[in-house]
């Protein structure tokens, strides 16, 4: 089965809106139930060519007994039943509808509860980023997928940002890049730190963190060099971006989300600042100095060193906890409907595309993102097919927007890529936001992969 992915608005108020789509040759729609912030464009819709979406809401009807201390938010943008109404008009051109349902991201929760946020070792808060440590933010979660599956009654439910939230994330005017943060130091920087997530930790695993942070990033400048000192450049390896949306960058372009997660090569480096002096006597050249090396670490388990297992299982617990509570609602709710999970094998992402080092029998489809290298990314797949259980299906999450070409035979080998490593079906991203040719591409790399 192939999944396009838009949004409510991409639907609602535009009759042309549901043929197009069905025009791709997907199957399925993944239509947004629960969405972030944003900034859209809407190149078809017969009112609009962008659109602004302050906030994050609920594109459903909201009924106040259903919800406890977080309420979504409903949205002014869309009719506050959108969801339904762009639902039945694509489901009368024969399109299934997946509800596609974000979780911890939501920065009007957020901002309003900032004690159920993520928050790193230094204290400063992630106000997009609702810790699932709290319980109230997994009784968010759960009414959140109890609601979509009684009142959407979705074809499908689609699971993103199901897990904790982490350091990077595309964000207004997003101004972290100037600081030369590895991937690393994001990886780190993701660790939350709040109320509920603190003690969890080893004793001294927030200082160690913050040591590691501020050792990498003096607070105060370095001094230049005097005469006669030569100060080294540090070399730094190579590493292997995980998840567009938490730490592949500071400054990474993400999904939803966020989103990126990393991971990375156990290299080690060494940074050194060597001092010399130079002498010339009757045309003799003498340099004498000394090296003074240390480490800087490349991974995050190298940052943490003994810390490293115990607080890995603590992280990949959060989203553990999150998942089976969410799957279990869903399956009491609405025991037949197919369950879709955005995933990463890599134990320390975070972001729209949570961790699962350890696979998800309870799920229908295993979605991991595809949207940097195809190389990697096609490792990432092969990863996930390795956890997956018998006759679980494995997607790929297929970015069809720039920076990728309008290029139909340059997709067209992507998805060949990507199916060789085990990926069953396509999530295609996004046919509301694509141009014709964009679009046009997609129906013709859809066919040649047919």
């Amino acid at each position: 089965m192939n999944v396009a992915y838009v949004y409510p608005w991409d639907i609602v108020g535009d009759p042309s809106a549901p043929d197009r789509l069905a025009g791709l040759g997907v199957e399925a729609v993944a239509l947004a139930a629960s969405y972030h912030s944003t900034r859209a464009a809407t190149p078809y819709h017969p009112s609009h060519r962008v659109l602004d979406v302050p906030y994050p809401a609920f594109y459903l009807p909201i009924r106040p007994a259903s919800w406890s201390r977080l309420v979504p938010a409903t949205p002014t943008w869309t009719p506050e039943d959108a969801y339904l109404q762009a639902r039945d008009t694509l489901k009368a051109v024969g399109l299934q509808v997946h509800a596609w349902t974000v979780l911890t991201h939501n920065s009007h929760l957020g901002t309003a509860n900032p004690d159920l946020v993520v928050r790193n070792a230094f204290g400063d808060p992630y106000p997009y980023a609702l810790c699932p440590a709290h319980e109230d933010v997994l009784e968010y979660c759960e009414l959140l997928v109890k609601e979509i599956l009684t009142v959407g009654e979705p074809d499908g439910l689609i699971l993103e940002a199901c897990g904790p939230m982490g350091f990077g994330h595309q964000s207004v005017h997003e101004k972290t890049s100037g600081a030369d943060w590895t991937p690393a130091d994001s990886d780190l920087l993701s660790l939350c730190f709040c109320t509920a997530c603190a003690d969890r930790y080893p004793a001294d695993t927030r200082d160690r963190v913050r040591a590691t942070i501020d050792r990498t990033h003096p607070a105060q400048p370095t001094p230049a060099p005097t005469l006669g000192t030569t100060a080294t450049s540090t070399t730094i390896g190579t590493t292997t971006a995980g998840n567009t949306t938490a730490s592949a960058t500071a400054s990474a372009t993400t999904a939803s989300t966020s989103a990126s997660a990393s991971a990375t090569t156990a290299d080690t480096t060494t940074v050194g600042a060597t001092t010399a002096s130079t002498t010339t006597t009757a045309g003799t050249t003498t340099t004498t100095g000394t090296t003074t090396p240390s480490t800087h670490p490349l991974t995050i388990e190298q940052a943490l060193g003994e810390l490293t297992d115990e607080v890995r299982a603590i992280r990949v617990d959060l989203s553990d906890s999150l998942r089976h509570r969410l799957i279990a609602v869903a399956r009491s709710t609405a025991p037949n409907t197919p369950i879709t999970l955005h995933a990463n094998p890599n134990p320390w992402a975070a972001g729209a595309f949570a961790p699962l080092p350890s696979g998800e029998p309870g799920a229908d489809v295993l979605v991991a993102n595809c949207w940097g290298d195809p190389a990697t990314d096609a490792a990432r797949l092969a990863q996930l097919k390795d956890l997956s259980a018998p006759g679980q299906r494995i997607g790929a999450y297929v970015l069809a927007l720039p920076p990728r070409p309008a290029d139909a035979a340059a997709l067209a080998d992507q998805l060949r890529t990507y199916a060789k490593a085990g990926a069953t079906e396509f999530h295609l991203y996004h046919a509301g936001l694509a141009s014709p040719q964009r679009l046009a591409a997609i129906t013709e790399a859809l066919r040649q992969h047919a």
